[in-house]
């Protein structure tokens, strides 16, 4: 088979696709964790309430047991992908303006209703574009594409975080709402002139099958063990930057570091560091593959970790707080889009929606709930020797390599394969 040159592999309309749908995916998450709180506060809404309103967010993490419905059923327009896609999208678009007809001050409980039917949406429309992207991207551009969806999932945090907050300076409330729900068009346009993925009569035939068949089909092609090995790695892989990255702010603001510091040297370096290793990630993986990028991405990632232990040492310095957190961040960035790729290369086609749910709602774990008991432990132990258990929680993700991707496994001849392989 002909080997693709670089750029072959990084320019063509497969990209740009990732690119659209990555906006198209990061907007709403943006609108519920920045934008929201922000216009809350702004009519004097309670702390407390705000905090609450989090708990609606379940959806991101519980896609999976509502993702066989859009995995089964075919819509009469635009076929099985496509045609989820422009009902999510469409809906997103009029939750998010009829945002704009609310006042906080004295109709909270709509908002919250709202709120919570945008995160289903929401979640509902990552189901389907990562099981399109899936299907869409050949195993060779699995790196790039994810790398390029990815940070175009991050640069939608500038419209809702920072564009619409000028707006509303300027303008009431309503109107940067109205923004925000514009710009995701750019996700329905893309719907409506991308082509279909998923071939007629690849769909589960029955729900019963939608649900079981995703589950069983993935033990019994790696085996129970190595589907449980497997499933542990995605949990663990990230276990140990998502410890330390839970409670960065308050780290930073314990070191003697202002808002505006924060706002301006750890952000700025963090946006730079994220940045260019979702795309170095996305570019290297091209050439060395899925197995050999995990190794590489996760021993940046893994001493990354580093650069929190010493800042916790040295303290208030403006050089290395940008320097730890630029390079945390780049380890970020480059774990993943590996963990990505992998994932995806871990789904069978006949049930990519579901079984990319389940991967993607297990990786979060650690981010959800490990994450929230950090805060023991730093009281525990303090920032120094946190960090360094963080780092140390880091190696068995990197241990599970050795059984996961052996380094001299073939990028042609993977140990995780995708193929179908139904009975």
């Amino acid at each position: 088979m002909h080997k693709k040159t670089l750029k072959q592999a990084l320019l063509n309309k497969r990209m740009l696709i990732c690119i659209c749908t990555g906006f198209s995916s990061g907007l709403p998450l943006y609108l519920l964790i920045q934008f929201v709180p922000a216009w809350l506060r702004s009519a004097d809404i309670d702390l407390a309430t705000i905090g609450l309103i989090n708990l609606v967010l379940f959806p991101y993490t519980w896609k999976f047991l509502w993702s066989p419905v859009m995995d089964r059923f075919v819509v009469p327009f635009l076929g099985r992908r496509r045609g989820w896609m422009f009902i999510t999208q469409l809906g997103l678009i009029a939750l998010m303006a009829t945002l704009s007809l609310y006042d906080p001050a004295s109709e909270i409980k709509q908002i919250i209703a709202i709120v919570g039917a945008i995160a289903f949406f929401s979640a509902s429309q990552d189901i389907v574009i990562d099981a399109y992207r899936r299907e869409l991207l050949p195993d060779d551009e699995l790196g790039a594409g994810n790398g390029f969806y990815a940070q175009a999932y991050r640069i939608s945090s500038f419209i809702p975080g920072s564009l619409a907050m000028i707006l509303a300076g300027f303008y009431p409330w309503s109107v940067a709402h109205l923004s925000i729900a514009a710009f995701m068009l750019v996700g329905l346009v893309t719907t409506l002139m991308i082509n279909e993925t998923s071939k007629q009569g690849e769909e589960p035939k029955t729900l019963r099958s939608a649900v079981i068949d995703p589950f069983t089909e993935f033990f019994a092609r790696q085996g129970w063990q190595q589907a449980v090995l497997i499933l542990l790695f995605m949990m663990a892989y990230k276990l140990g930057d998502s410890m330390a990255t839970a409670l960065e702010t308050p780290f930073f603001l314990d070191m003697g570091f202002s808002t505006v510091e924060i706002g301006s040297v750890a952000k700025i370096s963090k946006t730079i560091g994220a940045t260019v290793g979702t795309i170095l990630g996305g570019i290297i993986m091209i050439k060395l593959g899925i197995n050999r990028s995990l190794w590489i991405f996760g021993c940046f990632q893994l001493v990354s970790i580093l650069g929190y232990v010493l800042l916790s040492v040295v303290g208030y310095d403006h050089f290395v707080l940008a320097l730890a957190s630029g390079f945390e961040y780049f380890g970020v960035g480059l774990g993943s889009v590996a963990l990505i790729a992998f994932m995806a290369k871990s789904t069978n086609r006949h049930f990519t929606a579901t079984q990319f749910a389940l991967f993607s709602s297990i990786a979060s774990v650690p981010r959800t709930f490990v994450s929230a008991g950090t805060g023991f432990i730093i009281e525990a132990v303090g920032y120094t020797h946190f960090f360094v258990i963080c780092f140390l929680c880091a190696l068995p993700g990197m241990l599970m390599l050795i059984k996961i991707a052996p380094w001299h496994s073939k990028p042609s001849e993977p140990v995780v394969n995708s193929e179908d392989k139904m009975t």
